[in-house]
């Protein structure tokens, strides 16, 4: 039998855990010739999903689990499961249940057909507010112009089955930025998607706010371009030169028109402007070197306190 290994970040899901496990394992129970585990990454809950995962795992051997000492965020802890699963392939997905477990026998199928990596392509139900949507739409359109990597538009999704030979690839990436979404594209390998509908979150509240939202841009844009820096230093020579060019013309006018040369008004209004142009091309250039910073001290992406396997 081919074993699937599951893995599934958690972060307060103490209302979901176990009904994730049992939508799971109602799709396997169709499936004659595969085994199944499911590990669970306890990403620093606050709540009860600990305890939750421990009575999971005393009454079904399927489960497994990690906790880690502290948060370190969703990325790190799809990275720790995928290092820690060594099923004949890997599917990675939410523990809200806004994956669809249905899915994961199409996902099987493909795999089947010769696919290396399966990715999905989220469509959003009308019940998504129209901001979460268009927001979306517009992150991913821009990493796929800035970045060296092409996203499909909704592509973007953590719920994925990769081969055991992608995964064993991914294990040997230690970018201190994890950006999942965008390594695995790079990656290569034959890749197909599938388009699915999210569902509602099942119980509990997202943490995934608008400014982590933001950060998590920057992050994919930074960690796989420096098309920015370029941006950056194209900006600069752009209003250099139309500065130089548009103070010329106006010299020379206020010369021949025998006019005083005044106005502080469009004096702070100069040097406002292309003060804020360079503190903008300072901040992509910190943000550079910040990554760099981190880098370099190649401390590990997360901390494991515990877990049963």
């Amino acid at each position: 039998m081919k074993k699937i290994s599951i893995v599934i970040p958690a972060h307060n899901e103490e209302g979901n855990v176990a009904l994730v496990y049992q939508k799971i394992k109602e799709v396997f129970d169709t499936l004659e010739h595969y085994s199944f585990e499911i590990i669970f990454v306890n990403d620093g809950s606050r709540d009860n999903t600990q305890q939750q995962l421990e009575e999971l795992s005393r009454q079904y051997e399927e489960v497994k689990f990690i906790e880690f000492s502290r948060n370190f965020g969703h990325q790190p802890a799809v990275k720790a499961g995928m290092d820690n699963a060594y099923g004949n392939a890997v599917i990675s997905m939410d523990g809200d249940l806004q994956h669809p477990p249905e899915l994961i026998l199409q996902m099987i199928q493909k795999w089947e057909e010769g696919f290396d990596i399966v990715f999905t392509v989220r469509k959003y139900p009308k019940e998504i507010s129209l901001f979460k949507r268009k927001t979306s739409d517009f992150f991913y359109k821009i990493l796929s112009g800035l970045s060296d990597v092409d996203l499909t538009k909704g592509g973007g999704s953590d719920f994925r089955l990769m081969d055991a030979g992608a995964v064993e690839v991914m294990r040997n990436f230690h970018e201190d930025d994890l950006f999942l979404r965008g390594l695995t594209s790079w990656m290569g390998f034959k890749q197909t998607g599938i388009n699915f509908t999210a569902n509602e979150r099942l119980s509990g509240k997202s943490s995934y706010n608008l400014k982590k939202m933001i950060t998590f841009a920057f992050t994919g844009i930074t960690a796989f371009s420096v098309k920015p820096l370029y941006i950056a230093a194209y900006l600069g020579f752009l209003f250099s030169a139309i500065s130089v060019i548009g103070y010329a013309i106006y010299v020379i006018y206020s010369f021949i028109a025998k006019t005083e040369i005044s106005g502080w008004a469009s004096l702070i209004m100069t040097i406002v402007f292309f003060g804020g142009l360079q503190l903008i091309i300072l901040g992509i250039i910190g943000i550079y070197l910040g990554k760099i910073f981190k880098q370099v001290k190649d401390r590990p992406n997360y901390i494991i306190k515990n877990k049963n396997f």
